[in-house]
């Protein structure tokens, strides 16, 4: 079994308030979720409202499937327009880390 997480830290665009910032990051995070069945919250810069940190986690049975799924969702916040990736950082646990 292998877990893989994904920090995502994102600068929003033309957002002027935490309401204004739920309604870009809410979208992306439902669409990460449905579209690739993982787990995903805003998990950090809570209080700024044009800084999000969005977290996706999955569990596969290989290191390659977990891989792919977190370049998949890189791919699709990097490709937003209203938003500006600034970066992002992989983990990957595998039964050889214990």
């Amino acid at each position: 079994m292998y877990v893989g997480a994904l920090e995502l830290d994102i600068l929003l665009g033309d957002v002027h308030s935490l309401k204004e910032k739920r309604s870009v990051v809410r979208p992306v995070v439902a669409e990460l979720r449905r579209k690739f069945e993982v787990s995903v919250a805003e998990a950090g810069h809570l209080d700024l409202h044009r800084r999000a940190l969005i977290g996706v986690a999955v569990v596969a049975p290989d290191a390659t499937h977990v891989r792919e799924l977190l370049d998949a969702c890189e791919r699709l916040v990097s490709g937003r327009p209203e938003l500006q990736l600034l970066s992002a950082r992989h983990r990957l646990v595998g039964p050889e880390d214990e």
